[in-house]
């Protein structure tokens, strides 16, 4: 192998893999998870002035990778970055930029989700948010089940609209605007919420009997997109970390403060395609709660990686510590005085 490692771009990304291919690499990495092949780096955070720095990551040592994605959320924008290290030698192997990359994998886990959770003819979803992640999520479920329709609901109606017009275009499906919740959601075989609600916007009363969500949005205890009364319904509950869940999600966190032994109903998301089992025989509502974990993003980022060493994409770059200086030989850096 070349001296040095890759820097791989948000465009030599998007090049190297589709969503489709996407959802088959981060099978193939949570069923290593799984098989106690690769473990996760439980997700941790901090916040400042309404921004939220985070990082995750996890190792595939039987793969010989290890690596972490961090990034710092803020009103003007964030730059993520996943980082692969040899998990022999402890070398880095590549730095990826991850913006496409979460979007993929967020959307990618959800699919994996919906495919074992959701009824196998459901043919319509419920999609809350018209932001940055909506797009590939519609992307996503309609690789996995038969959508003929979505049912389309964000706060701005500019924005929604746009994003109406891009999903009918693009995916080819149609798509119809709600002006509420309850309105995209009554009847739908399949809801997505992936919004920047502070509070709950999914109350039971909404969500028909054989529904199953994937409830994406809110990655911080801050945050809420379902109601608890939606949770108590559920015959199926899974997460991408348990332990993250306890750790981040306000849902799932209330939902287990009254009686901590629910969280044994909690599945991890290795376990649920691991068995291989459909959706439960007549289960109310199923839910999926997704928080992004290490485990799912080096899926993604190794695939890339060995993708790129083969087509010979990316651009390769001195190890760092070929610059590192030599301290021993160097003269003092301070003086008398200093």
């Amino acid at each position: 192998m070349n001296d040095g490692f890759l820097w791989i771009s948000e465009q030599e990304i998007v090049s190297l893999l589709d969503l489709e291919e996407g959802i088959e690499a981060l099978e193939k990495g949570l069923l290593a998870e799984a098989a106690g092949e690769a473990q996760n780096m439980v997700k941790t955070h901090v916040a400042w002035e309404g921004a939220t720095l985070h990082a995750i990551g996890a190792t595939f040592a039987r793969e010989g990778f290890a690596g972490t994605k961090t990034w710092a959320h803020t009103a003007g924008g964030a730059t993520p970055l996943l980082i692969l290290f040899d998990s022999g030698n402890g070398a880095l192997r590549a730095v990826l930029e991850a913006f496409a990359l979460g979007q993929m994998r967020t959307a990618a886990a959800s699919a994996v989700a919906t495919r074992w959770m959701a009824v196998e003819n459901a043919n319509e979803l419920a999609l809350l948010g018209a932001g940055k992640q909506a797009m590939a999520q519609a992307a996503a479920i309609m690789a996995v089940r038969p959508i003929r329709r979505v049912r389309l609901f964000g706060r701005h109606p500019e924005r929604r609209a746009q994003l109406a017009a891009r999903l009918s275009k693009e995916l080819r499906v149609e798509v119809t605007e709600a002006d509420s919740v309850a309105e995209a959601v009554r009847g739908a075989p399949i809801i997505t919420a992936v919004t920047r609600a502070a509070e709950p916007i999914l109350f039971s009363e909404m969500v028909s009997s054989g529904a199953h969500i994937n409830a994406v949005g809110a990655i911080v205890p801050e945050k809420a997109e379902v109601a608890a009364a939606v949770l108590e319904r559920c015959g199926q509950i899974v997460a991408d970390s348990v332990p993250a869940a306890q750790k981040l999600s306000r849902e799932l966190r209330e939902y287990g403060q009254s009686d901590p032994g629910r969280w044994d109903r909690v599945q991890p998301l290795a376990q649920l395609v691991s068995a291989r089992r459909p959706r439960p025989a007549g289960a109310d509502l199923t839910l999926f709660k997704s928080l992004g974990t290490g485990i799912s993003d080096l899926s993604l980022g190794i695939e890339l990686y060995r993708r790129a060493l083969r087509l010979g994409v990316g651009q390769r770059l001195p190890h760092p510590h070929k610059a590192a200086p030599r301290w021993g030989a160097a003269k003092s850096l301070s003086t008398p005085g200093d």
